[in-house]
């Protein structure tokens, strides 16, 4: 008899999230049809997980993720012809309206009231920074380029991530997953969870926290063994990144690590392959003239998946 895995565990005694079968045919639909386009596809996940401490849920642990990684580096994917599966946290950031956040939007507009007709008209000074952002967003809602999926707690991610390997299976070497959510640790199973709000008047709780399995394992050697797999390592000690980035790829076999420092992320990020590493800088004039980092992430991605995909064509030496 063989034991089963942890991953395997972990989907036996935790339900799937509401609208789950919604969002599986959404998925195979958006798969299908790019496969019989022979789509590049991309899977972007982004935005941090919740870890609830209860079945009716008010209280979570969180982690301070914005999806500002994942958000950016969805619509450059685009930019290079990719079809996306931008999978995010609800309420996280996502590609386009992440340019305009607060009250940026409505202060770019004006009203117009003339009897009883009121028009809404653009800000002749706000045009050039709306309508680039605009027309890009327009292209890919046209093209059917881009599938918005949403998860809250980290067993919603989990189920709906290996949903997602399911209808990308088929692409074989043509499929990345550019993995840049910030899953959770840690997570208090479903069956040691109470029902009902923790009362303070009980005193304060001792919670219980259980590693939550990695899913690297299962989804690089079994779900979508021939998929260009990216993950992302964050650190806060630089003498551990390369060296704990290596291990992540010895342990799971996948393809490549982007490492960062907390403090520096949005401006130095490390390549990280099983043979060697490099990074990629963003300078203090490249940043003050609004180029994001995302954007050369996102490139050197591509450019490393495209050779991925050539070697699979090359004869093989006799």
């Amino acid at each position: 008899m063989t034991m089963t895995s942890h991953w395997e565990d972990f989907y036996a005694t935790h339900l799937p999230p509401n609208c789950f079968e919604d969002n599986r045919s959404l998925l195979k639909e958006f798969c299908d049809r790019h496969y019989k386009l022979k789509s590049h596809i991309v899977l972007v996940t982004s935005g941090g997980t919740t870890v609830p401490l209860e079945h009716n849920t008010v209280r979570f642990v969180d982690n301070f993720s914005a999806g500002n990684r994942g958000s950016a580096s969805a619509e450059y994917f685009l930019e290079h012809g990719y079809a996306v599966i931008f999978m995010h946290r609800t309420k996280s950031l996502e590609p386009f309206s992440r340019h305009f956040t607060g009250q940026q939007l409505l202060d770019m507009l004006e009203l117009h009231e003339e009897g009883m007709s009121t028009t809404i008209t653009v800000k002749p000074d706000s045009v050039d920074v709306l309508a680039p952002v605009l027309d890009k967003y327009k292209n890919a809602q046209e093209t059917h380029r881009m599938l918005y999926i949403t998860f809250t707690s980290v067993v919603d991610y989990m189920w709906l991530l290996r949903a997602a390997c399911e209808s990308l299976a088929p692409f074989e070497r043509n499929a990345v997953l550019f993995l840049a959510a910030a899953v959770s640790d840690f997570y208090v199973p479903q069956d040691e969870m109470p029902t009902h709000k923790i009362q303070s008047g009980h005193g304060a709780p001792t919670i219980s926290l259980q590693l939550v399995p990695k899913m690297l394992a299962p989804l690089a050697s079994l779900w979508v063994p021939h998929a260009y797999v990216v993950s992302f390592k964050l650190e806060t000690d630089e003498a551990l990144l390369i060296a704990k980035s290596r291990e992540s790829l010895n342990k799971y076999k996948h393809k490549l690590v982007i490492a960062n420092i907390l403090q520096t992320r949005k401006n130095r990020v490390v390549f990280v392959t099983p043979s060697t590493n490099y990074e990629i800088v963003l300078t203090k004039d490249q940043a003050l003239s609004g180029l994001e980092i995302e954007e050369p992430i996102v490139a050197d991605v591509v450019r490393r998946h495209q050779d991925y995909i050539r070697e699979a064509e090359q004869p093989a030496h006799q």
